[in-house]
């Protein structure tokens, strides 16, 4: 009864009301030969203990303490444990959106406080926390773009991760908004020449990715300047949020679309994630989602309220910016955690890790493969171009307890057998060392190219 909340006499009861005599005069309408007359051939019910046992087997095959050089817009960071300690408080976990100000104060201040160390991070003026993720972010900053400039059009880079892309393609379908992908040149940067014959008068902004999906630092001031030449704005999404505490923010952006996952949230299949727009204040009332503010009452004490709410839950549908945005408060407080306790200081620290790590494992790996787009600034992730399918060098790298690179051909066929590989401060030099080795292998035909570090490019 536990998990069938029916019993016979319930059913009885239903069908009598309903006006049948049994379950087969209910579905009388469905011809015999589609109908199962038969119990499910399903295992006998499991007691609680044995459920319980059962999963805790299946989690053991789930490779707990694997080394991984996954990234793509997915990142393994270290969690610290007072994050889930803090959320996990009733105030916070039961909280949904904060509709009375006078009862959501703890969660409109957490909000507030996200906002804030959202702009200081990223050089913006005003930042919402109201996004699903860094895809829908993105596509949510294409959209408000045109609403801004009253063009159509959106010029985005071949380079931004291409699930983003995905996702915009599909809001662009709906939209009416047409799409112009704009390639790479040989060291991963957005080709300039390209994109200034690609912007129309209908280019209501540039979307580009920086670090892009191959890690690579773009020239954000050269492409803003493009970009405002032809009056269009620029959009720049930021998938990895950790290389923010050295590498300069894109600030010539007139609005920054941004994944915080990296800050304290756990990888998981499908999110929730935590989506972040910032832009600047004079286009504060085209931007989706929520916004906190902060006030006095008629006491004079500080108080926090909801100050704009563009969602059409909250105003006449015709004027609102988004019906696909949500109240991510209780992912965006294990962002805000993350940043208090790391700091300023700390979180340049642990992008400097991140990168130190990232330039070993390129070198090393330059000596028996090679790495692409060589010589280009980047942060933690890096292509590796190998003799043999990135997927059998994965298949070896799990019998050493380690996840491989992401194989690229499906994204990008033209770099044929080559994968991203990402080095966080999770990556141990052991895991570096042991996943080279694996390549060197079978690595025979193809010529290693010199692999040379760019960090001062990178850094502030």
């Amino acid at each position: 009864m536990r998990y069938l909340p029916k019993s016979p006499a319930d059913r009885e009861a239903i069908l009598k009301t309903i006006g049948v005599r049994s379950i087969d005069d209910l579905f009388s309408s469905i011809p015999p030969e589609y109908r199962l007359n038969r119990d499910l051939k399903v295992p006998r019910q499991m007691t609680e203990s044995e459920i319980v046992d059962w999963f805790r087997e299946r989690s053991r095959e789930n490779g707990d303490g694997y080394a991984t050089f996954l990234g793509a817009g997915a990142y393994y960071h270290y969690r610290p444990v007072i994050i889930d300690s803090l959320i996990s408080r009733g105030e916070f976990l039961t909280a949904y959106t904060p509709y009375q100000a006078e009862i959501s104060q703890g969660t409109l201040q957490s909000i507030f406080e996200f906002q804030t160390m959202i702009c200081e991070l990223t050089g913006m003026e005003v930042a919402n926390a109201s996004m699903y993720d860094g895809s829908t972010a993105a596509a949510e900053a294409a959209m408000m773009a045109c609403r801004v400039t009253g063009r159509n059009a959106v010029a985005i880079a071949r380079s931004v991760h291409p699930e983003y892309r995905e996702v915009l393609t599909t809001y662009a379908h709906h939209q009416g908004m047409p799409l112009a992908a704009i390639p790479f040149t040989n060291n991963a940067r957005l080709d300039l020449d390209q994109l200034e014959k690609s912007i129309t008068a209908d280019t209501a902004c540039v979307l580009i990715q920086s670090p892009n999906f191959f890690g690579t630092i773009e020239d954000v001031a050269a492409i803003a300047e493009i970009a405002h030449k032809h009056g269009a704005l620029l959009v720049v999404s930021i998938a990895e949020a950790v290389s923010l505490g050295i590498v300069e923010p894109p600030r010539q952006a007139d609005i920054i679309a941004m994944e915080a996952q990296s800050f304290g949230v756990p990888l998981g299949f499908g999110g929730p994630y935590c989506g972040v727009i910032a832009t600047r204040e004079q286009y504060v009332r085209q931007m989706p989602g929520r916004l906190v503010g902060q006030t006095t009452d008629r006491n004079g004490k500080r108080g926090f309220v909801l100050t704009l709410a563009t969602r059409e839950q909250h105003i006449r549908r015709e004027k609102a910016t988004s019906n696909i945005c949500t109240n991510q408060a209780l992912v965006a407080l294990m962002v805000n955690i993350f940043m208090t306790i790391y700091g300023k200081a700390g979180l340049r620290e642990l992008a400097a890790h991140n990168l130190a790590k990232a330039t070993y494992a390129a070198q090393q790996f330059g000596k028996h493969a090679k790495v692409l787009f060589p010589g280009a600034p980047r942060f933690n992730e890096f292509v590796v171009q190998t003799a043999e399918d990135p997927r059998a060098i994965n298949d070896r790298l799990l019998e050493h307890r380690s996840v491989g690179g992401l194989p690229l051909k499906k994204f990008y066929p033209e770099l044929g057998s080559a994968a991203l590989w990402c080095c966080t401060e999770m990556t141990t030099r052991a895991a570096m060392d042991t996943a080279v080795g694996v390549v060197a292998e079978n690595q025979r035909s193809i010529k290693p190219a010199r692999e040379e570090a760019s960090v001062q490019e990178v850094t502030r």
